[in-house]
């Protein structure tokens, strides 16, 4: 595991600040804000009864009052309560090129927080493992913000497996608000479907895929070590093999597939990036088509 400097912690941090901020300011702050509905409606005003007004709307005391009647007006609260929570298990320290998955992660989330500090909302991070690595409780503003990431830059966790369910169940067991929960991990865990449609239910859940590119092909390179980082096991395989690289290739695409139905099922959204994609252009299209959706 690197050790990282409080000096050079901070320099990353601030860098991802200052990298995320224009795209906010220019891109995120309005189609996060129109993205992700209101946690519930408010009372805004009354005003005249007008034709073709419910009239369960009436709003009796002011109507006696005036001598005629006046409706409620409400609004939707727009405060939202948004929840990272990251799979933070060993895999999540492997990068074969750009940045770490975590570190990748950590730039997709200093975009998503950013956005969420710019529409007043709160934030809060769950790390998990096979247990619990970390909870930062909800906040609002830049300071929650940064905490979060330099969280997820420098934690030092002490399990090393997956547990997605028990991440899934921390997570609907603490919110105890409708809340806006990103998911990240990349998923190479199995039996956690019954706890992910739980928080799926309760919450608008958005699982976030993160691998490197080098998971999902071999590269042709003779003998390769491979090595999981989780349950530590350790194999040769020989990527020179025409025939062992197709079927990889359609393993991975088989393993895909079943996993987004998996979720498509659950009533999540999901969202993959690789190192080679532009996290940027795969956010805007997210909050594209939640418009969409949104507006039909």
């Amino acid at each position: 595991m690197r050790l990282i400097s409080t000096a050079d912690l901070l320099k990353k941090v601030r860098r991802l600040e200052i990298k995320t901020k224009n795209i906010v300011n220019e891109i995120f702050s309005g189609e996060y804000h129109s993205s992700f509905r209101g946690q519930g409606i408010e009372f805004s005003e009354v005003r005249e009864y007008q034709p073709g007004d419910n009239f369960r709307d009436i709003e009796w005391n002011v109507s006696a009052r005036l001598g005629q009647p006046y409706v409620k007006l409400y609004r939707e609260t727009r405060e939202l309560n948004v929840v990272f929570l990251v799979d933070y298990s060993a895999s999540m320290f492997y990068g074969s090129s750009y940045a770490l998955k975590k570190e990748r992660i950590a730039e997709i989330i200093a975009t998503l927080a950013f956005s969420a500090v710019a529409n007043s909302d709160r934030i809060s991070l769950i790390l998990y493992s096979d247990q619990l690595e970390k909870y930062i409780p909800p906040a609002k503003g830049r300071n929650r913000a940064l905490e979060i990431l330099s969280e997820i830059l420098t934690h030092e966790p002490s399990g090393k497996e997956t547990s997605l369910s028990g991440a899934c169940e921390y997570a609907a067991r603490i919110l105890k608000k409708r809340a806006v929960v990103f998911l990240f991990s990349d998923f190479y865990d199995s039996g956690y479907e019954k706890e992910m449609s739980i928080l799926a239910k309760k919450h608008d859940l958005i699982a976030i895929q993160v691998q490197d590119d080098n998971e999902r092909e071999l590269p042709k390179a003779g003998y390769l070590r491979l090595y999981d980082p989780e349950d530590q096991r350790v194999g040769v395989l020989n990527t020179s093999s025409k025939k062992i690289r197709e079927q990889y290739r359609a393993f991975i695409q088989r393993e895909q597939e079943e996993l987004e139905a998996r979720i498509k099922k659950m009533g999540a959204d999901h969202l993959l990036f690789l190192n080679s994609d532009s996290y940027v252009q795969k956010l805007r299209q997210f909050f594209a088509l939640r418009n969409m959706r949104k507006h039909r």
